[in-house]
């Protein structure tokens, strides 16, 4: 049997398996779906974090399994569960961080600025390489809450609208929007102090 044959097959029926206490049938929809919980997650933790990350989205996918019921695509029901998974991975993280403003190079204050009016396709045009980028991006996004963190990478980065970013994150539409509001609006004052730290 090929690798494409293993995966042919339908969801809800091992799903059905698994709750009816055929627990290994479960390593199906691990294989099935490896690669698109280790993307999602590669976008959002760090790279030496991909891996744990992502075995914790499918714990989470297992134990809540009951909680799903057949009730829409599992694919999506997955990805909404791997996404807060790497939510919750960054509010551990924040609680012990700390991070130097007078860090920043001009270069990267530069993108900073930029960040609070241009969609992701504008920010990777500006940056020369994708090592820069990224190491900005880290920067940046570590100055945020957790969620604020998520809302602005689901919106610029993944280009979700409100209305899936809410989903995603199970938060109200209206949080979504202030949370964006508000994490922009956090960028522009870090710019602004530490342009004043410079002086």
């Amino acid at each position: 049997m090929t690798e494409t044959a293993d995966y042919d097959f339908d969801d809800q029926m091992v799903i059905h398996r698994v709750l009816n206490g055929e627990a290994d049938a479960f390593e199906l929809l691990l294989k099935k779906y490896r690669e698109l919980v280790f993307m999602i997650t590669a976008h959002h933790v760090p790279s030496d974090q991909v891996e744990e990350v992502a075995q914790d989205a499918f714990v989470r996918a297992y134990q809540s399994l009951r909680s799903y019921k057949g009730h829409g695509d599992f694919k999506h029901w997955l990805t909404v569960i791997t996404t807060r998974t790497c939510h919750d991975f960054w509010r551990k993280r924040y609680r012990n961080r700390e991070v130097n403003i007078s860090s920043i190079s001009d270069e990267h204050q530069q993108w900073l600025d930029s960040t609070t009016a241009v969609s992701a396709s504008a920010l990777n045009e500006e940056r020369d390489t994708k090592e820069d980028a990224k190491s900005l991006m880290d920067w940046a996004l570590s100055q945020l809450s957790a969620s604020d963190r998520m809302v602005l990478e689901l919106i610029y980065l993944e280009e979700l609208s409100i209305k899936e970013t809410a989903e995603m994150l199970d938060l109200s539409q209206t949080n979504v929007k202030v949370r964006a509001f508000r994490a922009r609006q956090k960028m522009q004052k870090l710019i602004k102090e530490h342009d004043r730290s410079r002086v």
